[in-house]
Parts: C-alpha cells; sequence; structure tokens
C-alpha cells in the first residue's frame, strides 16, 4: 500500500501557534509530497494571513467553519483530504524535521491503521511548559501511559498526535461528540471493529502547552472527569489505576489530619515521593526551577485528575 498523508490540524484562535506549527512542517526533510489542512473552528482571530505565508513551501488548504469543537473539526478536515492516512495534530505542537520520514518507516515495517505518538519537551520551552511536560509524561506520575513503551497495556494514542487510516475513518465516522476524551473513545471503537493501534515511540511531536497552573488543574479535572464516562460507555474498560489519582489526593489528606495530631510517618513516604520526582526531573532536565516545578505540576495533575475523578464517579455512577 501506497501511503499519502494529510494533516489535520483544527485551530481556534491561535494564528501564532500555527505559524510555528507550519514552520516546522516546511522543515520536514521528507521527500513524498503531503498536504497539510488547517481547519479554522469559528476563530475570531483567523490564521489566514499565516497560512498564506507559507503556500509556496507546503501544500496547503484552508477552510474556516462554525464552531463546533475539536473532534468534529478534526472529522470535518478528514472529510476534506485526499490522502489515504490521516495524521492529526493539535496546534500547538512543533514537529521534529524527521517525523514524517519515521511515521513512514514504521508504517511500511508494521502497518496499523492507527497510530499514536509521545510528546516532549523542547529546549526552548518555558521552565513550567517543562515541567507540565515532565508531569504528563514522567513514569513517576503517569505510569508512561503517554508513549513510553515500558507502560502496562495496550497503547491508546491522544489527539495531539494521532494518525488514523482513510479506511478506519470511513468505518467509525471518526472523533465522537465527547468534549474530553474523545481520542481514546474513538481508539475503543477501533478496536471493537478489529483494527490495530500501536505506538510509534519515535514518531514525538514537541507539545508547547500554554498553561498556567490553574489553566492545567482545569485540564486535569476535565480528563478525570471524562474517565468514568469512558469506563461507564465501555464496561470492562475500567482499570484499578484510573483510580490512583484519587487514592493519592485521599491519601495525603488522611496523612495531614494524622499529622496534625502527631503521627508524621505517612507525611514523610509523600514527602519522598516528592522528593524522588524533584531528583527525576532534575536528571532529565538538567534544571533546578524546571525540577522544583515538576514537584508542583505533578501535585497539580493528581490533585486536578483525583478531583475530577472521584466528582464525576459520584454523580454520574447512577445515570
Amino acid at each position: 500500500m501506497k501511503l499519502s498523508f494529510s494533516i489535520i490540524i483544527p485551530v481556534y484562535n491561535r494564528p501564532n501557534e500555527i505559524d510555528e506549527l507550519l514552520e516546522s512542517l516546511a522543515k520536514q526533510d521528507f521527500t513524498t509530497d503531503f498536504e497539510v489542512l488547517i481547519i479554522e473552528d469559528g476563530s475570531t482571530q483567523k490564521s489566514d494571513t499565516i497560512v498564506e505565508k507559507y503556500k509556496n513551501q507546503l501544500t496547503l488548504k484552508y477552510f474556516f467553519k462554525e464552531n463546533s469543537g475539536a473532534g468534529a473539526t478534526r472529522n470535518f478536515g478528514m472529510q476534506q483530504a485526499s490522502g489515504n492516512y490521516f495524521i492529526i495534530l493539535d496546534s500547538d505542537v512543533l514537529v521534529p524535521t524527521q517525523y514524517l520520514s519515521e511515521v513512514k518507516k514504521v508504517l511500511e515495517e508494521n502497518y496499523t491503521d492507527a497510530f499514536g505518538g509521545p510528546d516532549a519537551a523542547h529546549k526552548s520551552f518555558t521552565a513550567l511548559q517543562k515541567a507540565i511536560n515532565y508531569a504528563m509524561t514522567s513514569v513517576l506520575t503517569t505510569g508512561g501511559i503517554r508513549g513510553k513503551k515500558q507502560a502496562v497495556g495496550k497503547f491508546q494514542p491522544r489527539s495531539f498526535n494521532f494518525g488514523l487510516s482513510q479506511k478506519a475513518f470511513a468505518i467509525t465516522k471518526g472523533f465522537s461528540d465527547l468534549k474530553i476524551g474523545e481520542d481514546i473513545d474513538l481508539t475503543f471503537r477501533l478496536w471493537q471493529n478489529g483494527f490495530e493501534t500501536q505506538l510509534l515511540e519515535k514518531a514525538f511531536v514537541y507539545h508547547k502547552r500554554r498553561s498556567s497552573i490553574p489553566q492545567f488543574f482545569k485540564q486535569t479535572f476535565a480528563f478525570g472527569a471524562g474517565r468514568p464516562k469512558l469506563n461507564k460507555r465501555y464496561p470492562g474498560s475500567a482499570k484499578i489505576t484510573y483510580w490512583f489519582p484519587s487514592l493519592y489526593i485521599l491519601g495525603i489528606s488522611f496523612s495531614i489530619i494524622l499529622a496534625a495530631i502527631g503521627f508524621n510517618e505517612f507525611l514523610y513516604f509523600y514527602g519522598f515521593y516528592f522528593l524522588l520526582i524533584f531528583l527525576d526531573s532534575l536528571y532529565q532536565n538538567k534544571n533546578v526551577r524546571v525540577a522544583f516545578l515538576s514537584i508542583i505540576t505533578s501535585f497539580t495533575q493528581f490533585l486536578g485528575y483525583g478531583l475530577g475523578f472521584l466528582e464525576s464517579w459520584i454523580f454520574n455512577k447512577n445515570e
């Protein structure tokens, strides 16, 4: 099968991000033609002039549509695409020069109708962006489920770096109307229809995540709230590990109460864990500030996801 790639990028009020992403796509070492589709999801800050800058460097298609959310916008893009394999990227990523070459190489060696790739922190990222990336990708925080070969279980691709064949899109109809977890929902439906997914470990992107700590909390809360809904929609998909952030938050709360009456032993455990995070992030990032912020972002992730999961589980279990 000869692969022809269409890169689908939904965007909402992010012209500067599109500029950076298109610049990185224009620098690909890929020798085969590919097309890039920019789908403006009802933006008030349009990207049309940015797209115009790259018309002589890339094969581009630009669409403007009424706001309908990221999932429907990705589906719209795939409907307009002419390639037989779609690569879906978020607007806040940068793509290494070898990205498309790596995707093609792996798919030609071991074809699957869907794939996911990991994310990484670019050297130009801020300390907070690097710390958020650490919290989202470290084995110590997420178990490496977002792109580490040693992660337990089948890999569930994420929409910031997601590949899907034209055939799989035609059968699954793409992303559902879920606002959170729509990529995991699509993965489950791919498996139900007999399609295989795989992790392309070397097909990573640099994920900028332009977030503050409060925004990161809000995002992880939404991720946590979405998981019980997915568990209910797909019985049998639930895992005990999804409870870990909630148990972590309940445990640290209980430890603080015990410390108030003189029992500090449980808090020592959490202190040791935070020390491990600091040392691991310091080893990976070679930066003390990033390592310190990694403690804050890791706690924020546990707090957001854990509380979101608990709230959703309590209020939706009887629906």
